[in-house]
């Protein structure tokens, strides 16, 4: 994580990261202020909380209440040698707890990870540099001995190699990315999360039998998130970018509405308007483009290539992010490579879709088969080793897709995790399903799993799909476990050189009737591409590009933004759209309008709800009020803080609309209950002379708005970037 500190006056310190600042300063007795605790006082301060935290884990898996549970830490100093010193962390528990419990508490306390890192002993290396923006990473783990050269089933280049390369084009386009987390909890079986340290919501997760692998996977998916904006999905990229020559693309083109709001001949083909305008009700509007917003210029289309007769397909970038997600990109050392990745990809999700959907039983893959590979059976031993049952499973339907299946019971909690992976070559494939089963996850995160059911309909919900697809935490049938399989178990191999993979998987897709569309992305130095397969690789039903499609940031973005400059007139009017939209109330406003707020202010916590509360309070509909801080207060899930802010507005509403009793009369109560401060913000909101209170003003220039702001400075690194090979 980097941690940039800013020198403020006498000897204050502001340290930011994330979305967090946190002020250090000295004690007045070493010319400090005194106002804030010192450096090593939240060193000592985040071993105690570390440790408090591992026991709240501990107890909370376990239903064990912790309102009686105390923790202290001392440091006890050697007077000889004060940077030698005994950290005293003792626990206070009360006799309701077992004394198995108490056991397991203690032992949770082991696992803290400040603790373990200072006994590891963190090695500090010390450098100057001419700008910490310019100084991306010289490395993200030590580098191998020279001549080292490690390669894996499906790569061309080796792994060293590889990282290498990846590693330079990210610093060459200006990104300092940062591993915060590895796991390796069984063997063989690697993950990490990576991100960007100045934009951290670009972030990917990789995985692997190796600790190269898994990091030659994460950098390759960040490089392909990249090239294919899939960290900027949904965001308003801002004016600027919004009214330069390209948005997207510089080969991207714009397509203006047909009359009566109709689609442009132009996009799509038959083929896909057979897909996705079969009863003509998708107009023009649907598919303006939600980052930039443009509707004066049209729909917004990138090209495509139809593998049938290599036609070129415009393809409005709206529907791609709307329906596709993450679905079929990949980046690769050539074009072969990354194609058969996407491929693959294709197929894991759609086959997966289909074996949920349909309840189908698969084969169990037979013992001695799964023998052949010692370096998966031991994770896999590793996971049963800890109580966790394993069932590996045979999903190529008959040998007729490359995927496979490796399913986790919790017997401590009844659920299960379905994992599919999918590639050509038999063992890549169980691999990845391995692996994919727990990237990033730890031991305690397998107690989140969901149960099995004989509900059908809870298995076929779309929402149920989109849940397997983000993180395989989707509910599977119960079905799926029956001894008596629809498919015979078969040792398929589709594996070959990446251009015979390649060629083969795009024959499976042949076979289906499907059209394929691929489109490769350059422009950063990167071998990229992203594939499309129409009524197959969707994430999202194709009805919400109608019902539910991002582009409705559109009709409140601007307003919301300039919120505090609003009149009454566009204030009823930006609530009668919000009411009229039967949008749902506990959408918040950042997703609702593309614009990443800091999550810990009130406009990262803003909900519909919540900012038609504050629309009314400003209009001074009172009843209005009332009756929607009533449902807020009955399903508040927002701070404590904003919680006590509305319990006392709706107290204050009470009594203001009672003709029978007079507020003076209860503010001294209120105030003893509530605050005076607090008070005094929910009487001025009530009576309309505070105005929106939590919310910061901005506007459509997004000031005050870091967070999303940083990620914008990110995505000018892309466009810039694509600007500059355009002009080669």
């Amino acid at each position: 994580m980097e941690i940039k500190v800013n020198f403020l006056d006498n000897l204050r310190l502001e340290a930011k990261f994330d979305d967090f600042s946190v002020i250090a300063d000295q004690p007045i007795r070493y010319k400090g202020d005194g106002s804030a605790p010192g450096p090593f006082d939240y060193f000592l301060a985040s071993s105690a909380m570390c440790a408090a935290y591992f026991v709240k884990v501990y107890c909370n898996s376990r239903d064990i209440p912790t309102e009686n549970i105390r923790l202290s830490q001392n440091n006890i100093v050697d007077p000889e040698d004060r940077h030698n010193q005994i950290f005293q962390i003792q626990v206070e528990l009360p006799e309701s707890i077992s004394e198995k419990d108490k056991k397991g508490i203690l032992r949770s306390i082991d696992r803290c990870t400040v603790k373990k890192v200072v006994q590891q002993g963190p090695e500090f290396k010390v450098e100057a540099v001419t700008s910490l923006e310019d100084d991306a990473q010289a490395m993200l783990m030590q580098q191998p001995d020279d001549g080292v050269s490690t390669f894996i089933l499906g790569k061309d280049l080796p792994l060293e190699e590889t990282i290498a390369n990846m590693s330079k084009l990210l610093a060459d386009l200006g990104m300092k990315i940062e591993i915060s987390s590895w796991r390796n909890i069984v063997p063989n079986v690697w993950s990490l999360h990576i991100r960007d340290a100045a934009s951290p919501m670009c972030f990917t997760n990789g995985k692997g039998a190796t600790k190269e692998s898994a990091l030659a996977s994460a950098l390759g998916e960040f490089i392909e998130r990249l090239n294919c904006n899939f960290f900027y999905n949904d965001q308003f990229f801002g004016t600027d970018i919004a009214t330069s020559d390209f948005v997207h693309y510089p080969n991207e083109k714009w397509f203006k509405a047909g009359a009566d709001d109709a689609l442009p001949s132009d996009i799509l083909d038959d083929y896909c308007l057979a897909i996705y305008n079969p009863d003509d009700e998708l107009r023009a509007s649907n598919l303006i483009d939600t980052n930039s917003g443009m509707t004066e210029r049209g729909i917004c289309s990138i090209p495509y290539v139809r593998q049938s007769d290599s036609e070129t397909v415009y393809f409005p970038s709206n529907l791609i992010e709307n329906l596709f997600l993450s679905n079929g990109m990949s980046a690769g050392n050539n074009l072969p490579e990354a194609q058969v990745q996407c491929l693959s990809e294709i197929f894991e999700r759609a086959v997966k879709k289909q074996i949920i959907a349909e309840e189908i039983v698969l084969p169990d893959v037979p013992k001695d088969v799964i023998a052949k590979y010692p370096a998966i059976l031991a994770g896999i031993e590793g996971l049963e080793a800890q109580g966790f049952p394993v069932v590996v499973k045979d999903a190529s339907l008959g040998g007729k897709f490359p995927v496979m299946c490796v399913t986790l019971m919790n017997p401590k909690t009844g659920g299960v995790f379905a994992s599919f992976g999918a590639h050509p070559s038999f063992e890549v494939a169980l691999e990845r399903s391995l692996t994919e089963l727990l990237q990033g996850r730890s031991f305690e995160g397998l107690n989140d799993v969901p149960k099995p059911t004989f509900n059908s309909m809870a298995v076929t919900e779309p929402e149920n799909f989109v849940d397997h697809f983000i993180d395989s935490t989707g509910v599977v049938s119960w079905r799926f476990f029956s001894a008596k399989h629809d498919y015979e178990f078969v040792e398929w191999d589709f594996s070959g050189t990446n251009e015979e993979e390649n060629a083969g998987l795009m024959d499976i897709l042949k076979d289906l009737d499907k059209e394929v569309y691929i489109a490769e992305f350059n422009q950063l130095g990167a071998t990229a591409c992203r594939i499309l397969v129409p009524d197959y690789s969707e994430v999202y039903p194709v009805e919400d590009l109608i019902w539910d499609n991002t582009n409705k940031s559109l009709d409140y973005r601007e307003d919301i933004l300039n919120l505090h400059r609003l009149d009454d007139e566009a204030l009823t009017g930006l609530f009668d759209r919000l009411e009229e939209s039967q949008q749902d109330n506990y959408i918040d406003i950042r997703t609702l309008i593309g614009i990443e707020f800091d999550e810990n202010t009130v406009w990262g916590q803003l909900t519909i709800l919540e900012l038609k509360i504050l629309i009314c309070l400003a209009l001074g509909a009172l009843e209005d009020a009332t009756e929607l801080v009533g449902e807020f207060l009955q399903y508040n899930d927002n701070t404590v803080e904003r919680g006590l802010f509305y319990q006392a507005v709706h107290a204050v509403l009470e009594v203001t609309l009672d003709e029978e009793m007079e507020l003076e009369d209860y503010l001294g109560n209120f105030n003893r209950m509530f605050g005076a401060e607090n008070m005094e913000q929910v009487v001025g909101s009530v009576y309309g002379e505070v105005r929106f209170y939590g919310l910061t003003p901005t506007s459509m220039k997004l000031e005050g708005l870091d967070k999303h702001l940083r990620l914008i400075e990110s995505y000018k690194k892309l466009h810039q970037a694509r600007k500059l090979a355009a002009q080669k």
